[in-house]
């Protein structure tokens, strides 16, 4: 699919852009607790997220971003509280949290209790305000990959024969809901994906072969996910996608070079942009960029850090950035800190006025780099 005329216009993802996810005001983490006991409405909690929303969008502006998000302000999990809207699937309290380096979140987990599909979805309003509040600033809507349900979910028996048919229903609940947020006033929407990383490294490859299963039929059936879910969206509407290799409490989940499946990702999906973890050696060096020939494609660069505070040295962020371009063109590269702050609501260890410097590096940076200041 080539870049329509107005997508052009729009240059998302911008030369500077960001990932999503905000770390939680300290009144947003009272209120929720305050809430979970009983001790303030629901609506009280909601009033709350909107000035907390309406604060942070104005924040993202000063800072100097041109697209803008809710930062997950509603949300206690990037990708759950989304999945969990969708018709048949549920969340339940699980034994235990997903582990990460050295650490464990809380425990949750999602399971697929009848026909995936899309009926409505909370974040369908969550969106519209938004949308209200963004100003001039492009209104951004980050959600997780169909894919995500696909690798979390348990499924209880008797509803899904295989992988292949529980995924016919999530493409179709994923066409509803994107032709829904699209009449909404969505044109920036991004999907976010820790799942390919699975096939990264030998570990991960081994953890899918004994289920069963083969690692290229499996990455087959992810990218078919990703491009027929996306295949019917408006020419005025851009994807992209966020892979990740994992952010919790500035700790990560998987290591692994983008090669195992770079022909796959940077030559066999249809999204309009990628957003990469580039930030530390856990993901390798820009050889598997040589697969990337579509022009319309931008690469967004995970230079900048969210999991740690100090600033990196900006001659050498600039230095990677030329490194990359030997493989795809200079138009086609971006800047972005490698993931989101808090893509739970605990958040990373980085405190708020850090987090603003690294957004504010990200953007000077891509200034000075294409000139956009």
């Amino acid at each position: 699919m080539s870049v329509s005329t107005e997508r052009n216009v729009k240059r998302a993802p911008f030369k500077g852009d960001h990932v999503g996810s905000f770390l939680r005001p300290e009144r947003l983490k009272q209120a929720r607790a305050k809430q979970e006991r009983g001790e303030i409405t629901e609506q009280e909690l909601r009033n709350i997220e909107d000035e907390e929303i309406i604060k942070l969008v104005e924040k993202q502006k000063e800072a100097g971003l041109k697209a803008v998000t809710d930062g997950d302000f509603r949300r206690s999990w990037w990708h759950f509280d989304f999945l969990e809207g969708l018709d048949g699937v549920e969340g339940f309290e699980a034994e235990r949290g997903l582990k990460f380096d050295g650490v464990e979140t809380k425990a949750r987990g999602i399971k697929v209790t009848g026909k995936v599909g899309f009926t409505d979805h909370d974040m369908i309003e969550h969106f519209r305000f938004l949308k209200k509040n963004a100003g001039d600033a492009v209104a951004k809507l980050t959600i997780p990959s169909p894919n995500m349900l696909l690798f979390r979910a348990e499924r209880e028996e008797g509803i899904y024969e295989s992988d292949e048919a529980l995924v016919d229903d999530l493409i179709a609940a994923y066409q509803g809901f994107i032709q829904k947020i699209y009449e909404e006033g969505c044109r920036y929407l991004q999907l976010d994906d820790t799942s390919w990383t699975t096939f990264f490294s030998e570990e991960g490859r081994t953890s899918i072969e004994e289920k069963g299963k083969n690692p290229e039929e499996v990455a087959e059936l992810c990218a078919r996910a990703i491009n027929e879910a996306i295949a019917n969206r408006p020419a005025d509407m851009l994807i992209t996608m966020h892979i990740c290799r994992g952010n919790f409490r500035s700790t990560f989940m998987t290591s692994g070079s983008y090669e195992a499946l770079s022909e796959t990702i940077f030559g066999g999906l249809d999204v309009d942009g990628l957003f990469l973890e580039f930030d530390d050696e856990r993901s390798g060096g820009f050889e598997p960029l040589r697969h990337v020939r579509r022009p319309d494609l931008s690469i967004v660069l995970g230079l900048i850090t969210s999991k740690f505070g100090d600033l990196e040295d900006p001659e050498r962020v600039k230095a990677r950035i030329l490194e990359a371009s030997d493989y795809v063109a200079m138009d086609q590269l971006c800047l972005s800190p490698q993931c989101g702050f808090a893509s739970t609501e605990e958040g990373n260890e980085i405190t708020e006025q850090q987090q603003w410097g690294k957004v504010r590096h990200v953007v000077n940076i891509a200034d000075e780099v294409w000139n956009e200041g």
